[in-house]
C-alpha cells in the first residue's frame, strides 16, 4: 500500500507525486522521510501525549465489535457504474482531487474551528462527509470513518521514528451531526482508549500467517467496523518557515492508502501555514476524476461558507 504525497510546483501548479510504502512508514514518518531526504534536520517528529498503553481493558471492551459482522453501506448505482474492480491500484488510483488554501484562508479555517469549539479535523471531516453522502444508496445512513491516531509520545517505540506509530479510532457520522457532534464522537472514542485497543490488536495478530491476515482484510474483519474510508491529518509542519530548501518551500499534499475494504483516502496537511486537502479513491469504487472532483468542489464550498462566517463576524 502506497502512502501518497505530492509537491505542488509553485510556478506551474503541476504535482510531483511521491509514494512511501505503508509497511515501512506511517503518514507522519513518510513525510518526515521526504524532508530528511532533502537534508532537512528534524530532531523529532510530531508527538502526542497519551496515558500509558499497558492496560488491556480497551481491547477486551472492543471484542464484541471485532467479532460482530460488519455493516457495509451500499453506494448509489450511478457511482458503481464508474468502478473498475479488477484494475490494480498499484500506488496511483486514477480518481484524485485536491485543493490548497492560502495562509490567510488557512487562518480563517482555524478561527472558524475555534468559534465552534472543535478541531480543524472535526470541521473538515463533518463537511467531507456531507459532500460524499449524496452518492450513497441511502444518504440518511450514518457514515463510518477510520481516523488514524499518532502514538509517538505514548510509549510506542519502533526501530525508526519514521516507522508505523499509527493506530486509529472508528467513528460514525449521522446526517444531522454538527461539527461539535463529530468532535465529541472522536474524543469519546479516544477517552475509551479505542486507539490503544486497536494497537493491542495489531500486536496480538502480528504473528498470524499471511493467508489469515489476507482473509481478515477480504472479509472486513481486520477492523472494528467497515469504514467508508480513512481521514488523516498530518498536522502542522514548519509554521515558522525555518525550512529554506526551495524544493520544500511549496504546498504539499497527502492522502492515506486505499483498500477494497476502505475505498476513500482523505488527507490534509498544513505546511508553512498553508492547509491542503486531498481525496483519492480505490478503483473498486470509481475511476472517475469527475466524481471525485465533484466531491472536492462540494467539500471546498462548504468550508468556504465557514470562512465567510468568520468574515461576517469581523
Amino acid at each position: 500500500m502506497g502512502i501518497r504525497f505530492g509537491r505542488v510546483d509553485p510556478e506551474t501548479s503541476e504535482v510531483d507525486w511521491i509514494y512511501k510504502p505503508h509497511d515501512e512508514f506511517d503518514g507522519i514518518g513518510g513525510f518526515g522521510s521526504i524532508l530528511r531526504d532533502r537534508g532537512i534536520v528534524l530532531e523529532s517528529l510530531p508527538q502526542k501525549s497519551y496515558p500509558p498503553h499497558n492496560s488491556w481493558r480497551a481491547l477486551f471492551r472492543a471484542i464484541p465489535q471485532l467479532v460482530s459482522p460488519p455493516k457495509v453501506l451500499p453506494w448509489g448505482a450511478d457511482i458503481m457504474e464508474t468502478s473498475a474492480p479488477d484494475e490494480p491500484t498499484l500506488d496511483s488510483p486514477k480518481a484524485v482531487a485536491w485543493h490548497v488554501y492560502s495562509e490567510a484562508e488557512t487562518d480563517k479555517i482555524k478561527v472558524a474551528s475555534r468559534q465552534f469549539g472543535v478541531t480543524v479535523n472535526s470541521l473538515l471531516l463533518k463537511h467531507l462527509t456531507d459532500a460524499i453522502r449524496p452518492f450513497l444508496d441511502d444518504p440518511l445512513e450514518s457514515v463510518p470513518w477510520m481516523i488514524p491516531v499518532n502514538l509517538r509520545g505514548g510509549g510506542v517505540v519502533q526501530q525508526s521514528d519514521m516507522g508505523n506509530h499509527s493506530s486509529y479510532v472508528a467513528v460514525k457520522i449521522a446526517p444531522d451531526d454538527s461539527a461539535q457532534n463529530v468532535h465529541r464522537g472522536i474524543y469519546e472514542k479516544m477517552g475509551r482508549e479505542q486507539h490503544w485497543a486497536n494497537w493491542k490488536t495489531y500486536e496480538v495478530t502480528r504473528s498470524l500467517p499471511e493467508l489469515v491476515k489476507k482473509n481478515l482484510i477480504e472479509t472486513n474483519r481486520a477492523m472494528l467496523q467497515w469504514n467508508i474510508g480513512s481521514f488523516s491529518n498530518l498536522g502542522v509542519w514548519d509554521p515558522d518557515k525555518e525550512i529554506k530548501d526551495p524544493y520544500c518551500r511549496a504546498a504539499w499534499l497527502f492522502a492515506p492508502p486505499v483498500l477494497r475494504c476502505q475505498l476513500i483516502g482523505a488527507g490534509c496537511i498544513t505546511f508553512q501555514g498553508q492547509l491542503s486537502i486531498m481525496l483519492h479513491v480505490h478503483p473498486a469504487l470509481t475511476v472517475s476524476d469527475e466524481i471525485v472532483s465533484e466531491w472536492m468542489k462540494s467539500w471546498v464550498k462548504q468550508i468556504d461558507l465557514e470562512m465567510a462566517g468568520v468574515d461576517a463576524l469581523n
